[in-house]
């Protein structure tokens, strides 16, 4: 049932995606506005009230809902999770700014691409190359489809095996968008005399470092099976040691930052370098659209990796390389679905 309930959402999001600023949507923002407002006391204890009502809760409703439907039948309870997914899970959420991009640079208009890639993630991409445009594309656009696609469908198929049905879902991306989103209130002046303090803000970034630990390293493992597995591995590899010398107790928490160093390993691409300038907006960071990285942050890995100077046709890469994940993920869910039948 996990396999067909995320064949169905992928393809009823590829036909019909959610708008932006959908109602669904902007129920999580306002749920994660109110937590903040009503629970965060600026200690570290209140912090992990705040997150757990903020994230647990949404995902036992999603599971109580689940469980009710499943009683009645459990066809209702399928279109429950197909519904949850569909929320949760795709890549119309992201993958305009993208396309948009790469047609303009097509195009040989480098104007509009800079202009695009600046409205998508709120920096200063006056001044980049051509080649610079490409790389932040591709840091962006991997960070994405992994938090859209890769760790949803992770989270939810553990769960939904363990019959917590979409719960999984749920779990997954609250938990990504408070961190961003309280991340976003504490530095925002709009949000003065409302803003998360600093333990929640550090409550949420720690959670979601051990919530997208495994997640980060499963898609990392993914994009090296389905493109060039030894120097994935060894780009892989190499991120972690220097990140060990660097920062060893900090190592846990680079999970973009090993996303991006097998990627750069599976379709020998320079990725890392110079992180772009935020040019900060009112409306930075608040959709529940996780987007790649934050648009408050920098890139996760800030020295170049080996491989080839981004170009144009890396882009397509890209593109080869995430759906053939998907596929990897689709037959494997296929075959534990049919495991289980049989079973």
């Amino acid at each position: 049932m996990s396999f067909l309930a995320v064949l169905f959402a992928l393809l009823v999001e590829q036909a019909r995606p959610l708008a932006r600023g959908n109602w669904v949507h902007a129920g999580f923002r306002a749920w994660a506005r109110w937590t903040n407002r009503s629970l965060d006391a600026g200690k570290p204890h209140h912090g992990w009230i705040a997150w757990t009502v903020a994230v647990v809760v949404p995902a036992l409703m999603t599971l109580a809902i689940h469980w009710l439907l499943w009683a009645v039948t459990p066809l209702l309870a399928f279109v429950w999770s197909v519904v949850i997914l569909y929320v949760t899970l795709g890549f119309r959420q992201f993958s305009h700014h993208f396309t948009d991009i790469r047609d303009a640079l097509d195009d040989g208009d480098e104007t509009t691409a800079r202009d695009l890639l600046a409205q998508w993630r709120q920096v200063d991409a006056s001044e980049l190359p051509r080649s610079e445009i490409v790389r932040h594309v591709i840091e962006y656009s991997v960070l994405a489809a992994h938090r859209h696609v890769f760790g949803v469908l992770g989270w939810f198929s553990v769960l939904a095996a363990l019959g917590l049905g979409p719960a999984g879902a749920v779990f997954y991306r609250m938990s990504e968008f408070v961190s961003r989103y309280w991340a976003y209130k504490r530095q925002s002046a709009a949000a003065a005399g409302e803003g998360a303090s600093s333990a929640l803000q550090q409550v949420a970034s720690q959670a979601w470092g051990m919530i997208d630990f495994v997640p980060a390293r499963v898609t990392s493992l993914g994009f090296a099976v389905v493109g060039s597995f030894e120097d994935a591995i060894d780009a892989w590899r190499n991120y972690t040691q220097r990140l060990q010398v660097a920062e060893p107790m900090a190592a846990e928490s680079h999970n973009d930052g090993i996303i991006l160093a097998a990627t750069s390993g599976a379709v020998n691409v320079r990725l890392g370098g110079e992180v772009l300038k935020p040019a900060f907006s009112p409306d930075a960071s608040q959709a529940f659209q996780a987007e790649g990285l934050n648009a408050l942050d920098g890139p996760a890995v800030t020295e170049t990796t080996p491989g080839r100077e981004p170009e144009v046709a890396h882009l397509r890469s890209i593109v080869g390389l995430v759906w053939r994940s998907v596929v990897l993920w689709m037959v494997l869910l296929a075959l534990l679905t049919l495991a289980r039948l049989l079973g």
